[in-house]
């Protein structure tokens, strides 16, 4: 199959490759829209089987940017960035300095941040050569770290979820939460201080114990977070977590967590509407994150300081816009992915309507 025949593609306006010999770069740069304003959406470094599992992750996750932003209601189109390569061994400040000509190349269409295997000390290398990295410190439109309000925002999302499937508080709730990296580790302090019941995984041992042991927490393998016995199942690490082999093993009636692409393909999403699974659309749960970046963009935009408290608004917005996405999908007796998806496309098709006239 051709790229322009994926199903990920889905009128993609620009797919950049780029690669640099002397530091070793080979990165991909998917921009899917910017209807909206500039592509935003993080830089990832993974170890990938191959190239071709590279552009299908970067279209996959540049497209849930252009919805997640529309969602957040934010002046941002979707993009997103991968570096090919083993983010414990392969990082060099050379490296992220060619990503950074490579981001400046797009000529500002496309705005980067941390992602999976990138930091704030790897991007402060790009951002010699590019003004288009978001996140970093040391100015007065900074935003700071994104996982502690990307945490929030998921963390309210499960509250809302828990409270609709189960009509209770998060007291005494039984959490099954799948990677505990920066926004996980904030989700689970998060849960434990309101008296949820955490079991946890990672593969990171080391990070598994700290957070399990600050959370009074259960800690199982990460092949085993699928059998668990939990009222909610919250993945907060890779995409597709829930597919047709690992659904049967789900026993939780809520899924709400952090992670981009949680469903493996739509046919999952469409069984756990049929099992009576409440599912939070993982664009609309985690933009809390994208909505810090964003608050630090309009700063820079604007010659202002960072402003709190537009991020607070947008992300109470947030919280109500999936609830109208719930109610939209009890009403209509609908899979809540694909009516997330619909209000996403039409905010985008909006946008370039707007655009046109």
């Amino acid at each position: 199959m051709s790229l322009f025949d994926s199903p990920s593609f889905e009128g993609h306006e620009g797919i950049h490759a780029f690669s640099d010999e002397a530091s070793g770069l080979k990165c991909i740069i998917a921009v899917h829209s910017t209807a909206r304003g500039p592509a935003a959406g993080g830089c990832r470094m993974w170890n990938y089987a191959s190239s071709d599992d590279a552009l299908e992750d970067a279209l996959k996750l540049s497209r849930a940017m252009s919805y997640k932003n529309a969602m957040a209601d934010l002046e941002l189109g979707g993009g997103k960035s991968v570096i090919l390569g083993d983010a414990r061994t392969q990082k060099t400040p050379a490296l992220f300095e060619a990503f950074g000509r490579a981001v400046e190349a797009v000529g500002g269409r496309y705005w980067t941040a941390e992602d999976v295997g990138v930091s704030p000390t790897d991007l402060a290398y790009a951002r010699k050569h590019t003004r288009y990295v978001a996140g970093l410190d040391g100015h007065a439109a900074a935003s700071g770290d994104p996982s502690p309000v990307t945490a929030e925002g998921v963390f309210r999302g499960v509250r809302l979820c828990v409270r609709r499937a189960l009509r209770r508080d998060l007291d005494g709730v039984r959490v099954a939460i799948q990677g505990v990296g920066h926004v996980g580790a904030y989700l689970a302090q998060k849960l434990h201080a309101a008296g949820a019941k955490l079991i946890l995984t990672d593969v990171n041992t080391e990070m598994l114990r700290r957070v399990a042991d600050a959370t009074d927490a259960e800690v199982v393998a990460p092949g085993a977070i699928f059998d668990v016995d939990a009222d909610v199942f919250a993945p907060c690490a890779l995409g597709g977590a829930v597919s047709l082999d690992t659904l049967p093993r789900i026993r939780a009636r809520v899924i709400a967590g952090a992670a981009n692409n949680q469903l493996a393909d739509a046919e999952a999403g469409r069984q756990l509407f049929r099992r009576g699974i409440l599912y939070a659309p993982d664009y609309v749960i985690n933009g809390g994150g994208i909505i810090n970046v964003a608050g630090e963009i309009r700063a820079l935009g604007r010659g202002e300081a960072f402003d709190p408290a537009w991020v607070e608004d947008k992300l109470d917005r947030l919280t109500l816009t999936l609830e109208e996405v719930l109610d939209q999908a009890l009403h209509e007796r609908r899979p809540t992915h694909e009516v997330a998806n619909q209000i996403a496309r039409a905010r985008i098709a909006g946008a370039e309507t707007r655009a046109a006239a």
